[in-house]
């Protein structure tokens, strides 16, 4: 199983970027693709996840700014980023192995390599 993230880079405050993930070795229309963030020191933080019948969750601060979705066809998840404040600068980081969302990362055994996000201010 394989998670490639990609697009992240640096904004200035106000600016949007798309994550993608792209999976590989799992039956991706079947499992929720959730996102998670991580800064130096702290654990990983839910940001936003989508179920195989699209109901989606998000952390309460990134609502109506952060959009998740998916293609199936491509196995490929996103993260539609915009409004981006300094406080949104992480890791980001995709995983998938669940039909369900949870906020708990510690119910994820695969992980991509993470994508750095930085919103300048």
């Amino acid at each position: 199983v394989q998670l490639v993230e990609s697009g992240g880079g640096l904004v200035q405050t106000g600016g949007s970027l798309r994550l993608s993930c792209r999976v590989s070795g799992v039956t991706f229309s079947s499992n929720a693709m959730v996102w998670f963030r991580q800064i130096p020191g702290k654990g990983r933080e839910f940001v936003a996840g989508l179920t195989p019948g699209e109901n989606t969750d998000y952390l309460d601060s990134v609502k109506g700014r952060f959009t998740v979705s998916r293609d199936n066809a491509k196995s490929t998840a996103y993260l539609q980023m915009t409004s981006l404040k300094p406080e949104d600068t992480a890791v980001y980081y995709c995983t998938t192995g669940q039909t369900f969302v949870s906020t708990n990362p510690g119910r994820y055994d695969i992980w991509g390599q993470g994508t750095q996000v930085t919103v300048s201010s």
